[in-house]
C-alpha cells in the first residue's frame, strides 16, 4: 500500500478544520437566502471557499440550503456526504476551552463540531488531495455534497434531492468504523389525548434520547413516594414535587438506558387513573423493545426494534407522549405504525406521525462494503465485521450509500457535549484509511 497522506496534509487539515470551527453553525432563525439562519450560511460558504482554494468546483443553492464541491472526471460519481451544522455549544461554563475557537493541547483538538462533523469533514477533503498530489487520476467524479440541517429535520437534503441527480456509490464520515452497512429505519411520533386538573407530569427533554428526568407535582406526592421506594426507583422530593431520576442515552441504544418517564407512570398508577399513564406505567414499563404494544419486532439483517417513549407532558389542556422507534430494515413501517395507531385508541390515544426517515441497507457482500472493509482492515488490522446502528446519517438519504467512520472503537464520544474532541493522530489515521479507501474505488489502481 502506498503512504498518501503527507506531513503537509496534517498540517493543512488542522488549519482547514480551525477555519471551520470559527463558524458557530447551529440553527438560529432564518434570514433571506439562510434558512437555518446566518452563521450556518456563512459555514457553507467558508468551507466552499476552502475547497476551492484545494482545486474543486464548487456550488451553492441560491436558496442558501446545500452545496458541493467536486473534482476529477468520470461517468460515475463517488459522493461524500458530510453536514456543517452543529448543536449548540450548551453551559458553556462546561467547557475548558471556548467552544467556538478551535483548541489543541497535548495532541488533541478541541471545539464545536470536531467530531461531528467539520473533523470527519475535512479528513475526507485532505484524504483526496493526497491522492491528487501523488498524481493518482481519478475514474470517478468525487463531489463533497454539504448539508446544513442534519441535527435538526434533513431539509437540506429534502430540497438537494429535488434539485440534483444522486450518485452511484458513496459513504457519509459521519459515524464509527468499520462501516455500517445498516441504519434501522426511524419513526418518531406522537400519542395524545386528554390532560388532567388532579397533577402535573413532564418528562424528557427530546425524542432522540431516553428522559433522564420526569417530574410530578400534586397532592399525592407522599403516596407516589410510597410507590417509588418500593419499586427501589431513584427520586428526590420537595413538597408536592418529585423528580425521578433516569439514565439518558441515545434513542438507538434505548435499552441501556432508563427511561424516568415510564418509572414515575408506574408509581403514579396505583393512586391516579389515566390513560396516559396506564400506557406507560401499566405496559410499557421498562420494555424498550416494544414488545409490549406491537409483539417482537426484528430481522435477520438488523436486529430488534427499539422503544423509546422520550418525551412525556400531562397538563390541564392535554396529555401528550412522545415516541422515538428504531425499525429493523426489513420491517414494513406502515404495518407498523398502522398497529401503533390501533393500539393506541385503546387508551383513548391519538396516533400522529412526526417524522420518518427511512431504512439503509447495502448488502456486505457488495463492492461498495467489500471495498471499504477490506481498506480499514488492511489499514488497521481490525478485523472486526461491519455493523448495523440505530442512528441515522446522511447515507440513508442516496442508494449505494453507507456510514464510513469516523470515529474508531477506542475513541471517546464527545459529540453534542461540552469539550467535543478528537485526538490528532486519530484524525490523521482516518485520512490515511480514507484516501486508501478512495483510491481502491475511484480510480485504476
Amino acid at each position: 500500500m502506498k503512504t498518501f497522506i503527507q506531513e503537509t496534509h496534517k498540517k493543512q487539515a488542522l488549519a482547514s478544520l480551525e477555519r471551520l470551527i470559527k463558524v458557530p453553525s447551529y440553527l438560529q432563525d432564518a434570514t433571506e437566502n439562510a434558512p437555518f439562519g446566518q452563521d450556518i450560511l456563512d459555514s457553507l460558504k467558508e468551507c466552499l471557499d476552502l475547497f476551492k482554494e484545494e482545486g474543486f468546483s464548487t456550488f451553492i443553492d441560491p436558496e442558501g440550503y446545500y452545496g458541493y464541491a467536486e473534482i476529477g472526471e468520470g461517468k460515475e460519481t463517488f459522493g461524500i456526504l458530510c453536514h456543517l451544522d452543529v448543536v449548540p455549544a450548551g453551559d458553556v461554563s462546561l467547557w475548558d476551552t471556548p467552544p467556538f475557537e478551535a483548541t489543541v493541547k497535548d495532541n488533541v483538538i478541541y471545539g464545536r463540531g470536531v467530531q461531528d462533523d467539520k473533523g470527519p469533514t475535512i479528513a475526507a477533503l485532505y484524504a483526496v488531495k493526497s491522492l491528487l498530489d501523488a498524481g493518482v487520476v481519478l475514474n470517478k467524479k468525487i463531489r463533497f455534497i454539504f448539508g446544513t440541517d442534519e441535527e435538526n429535520l434533513w431539509r437540506c437534503m429534502d430540497q438537494y434531492h429535488k434539485k440534483e441527480k444522486g450518485i452511484d456509490m458513496g459513504i457519509a464520515p459521519d459515524a464509527n468504523f468499520p462501516v455500517i452497512y445498516a441504519e434501522k429505519g426511524l419513526l418518531q411520533s406522537y400519542l395524545t389525548g386528554k390532560g388532567t386538573s388532579d397533577f402535573t407530569f413532564e418528562g424528557g427533554s427530546a425524542l432522540n434520547v431516553v428522559a433522564d428526568t420526569a417530574t410530578y407535582t400534586g397532592d399525592k406526592a407522599s403516596e407516589v413516594a410510597e410507590s417509588l421506594k418500593a419499586l427501589n426507583y431513584d427520586f428526590s422530593q420537595d413538597g408536592n414535587k418529585i423528580s425521578v431520576k433516569g439514565k439518558a442515552i441515545h434513542s438507538k441504544d434505548a435499552p441501556e438506558g432508563i427511561n424516568a418517564n415510564t418509572r414515575l407512570a408506574e408509581a403514579m398508577l396505583p393512586h391516579y387513573n389515566h390513560p396516559a399513564l396506564e400506557l406507560l406505567g401499566g405496559v410499557i414499563k421498562d420494555d424498550a423493545n416494544g414488545v409490549s404494544l406491537l409483539g417482537e419486532v426484528k430481522d435477520e439483517a438488523s436486529g430488534a426494534l427499539t422503544f423509546n417513549a422520550a418525551t412525556v407532558s400531562i397538563t390541564p389542556e392535554l396529555s401528550k407522549i412522545g415516541l422515538d422507534i428504531r425499525i429493523p430494515v426489513t420491517v414494513d413501517k406502515e404495518k407498523l405504525a398502522n398497529d401503533l395507531a390501533k393500539k393506541s385508541t385503546e387508551f383513548n390515544l391519538v396516533y400522529e406521525e412526526f417524522d420518518f426517515l427511512d431504512s439503509l441497507y447495502v448488502p456486505v457482500d457488495s463492492e461498495l462494503v467489500t471495498t471499504l472493509l477490506g481498506a480499514y482492515r488492511d489499514m488497521t488490522g481490525d478485523m472486526r465485521e461491519p455493523m448495523i446502528s440505530g442512528g441515522a446519517t446522511f447515507a440513508r438519504t442516496m442508494d449505494n450509500c453507507v456510514a464510513f467512520g469516523a470515529m474508531f472503537e477506542k475513541t471517546k464520544d464527545t459529540m453534542h457535549q461540552a469539550n467535543e474532541a478528537w485526538p490528532l493522530d486519530e484524525m490523521e489515521q482516518t485520512m490515511a484509511i480514507y484516501a486508501e479507501a478512495i483510491y481502491r474505488l475511484c480510480s485504476d489502481n
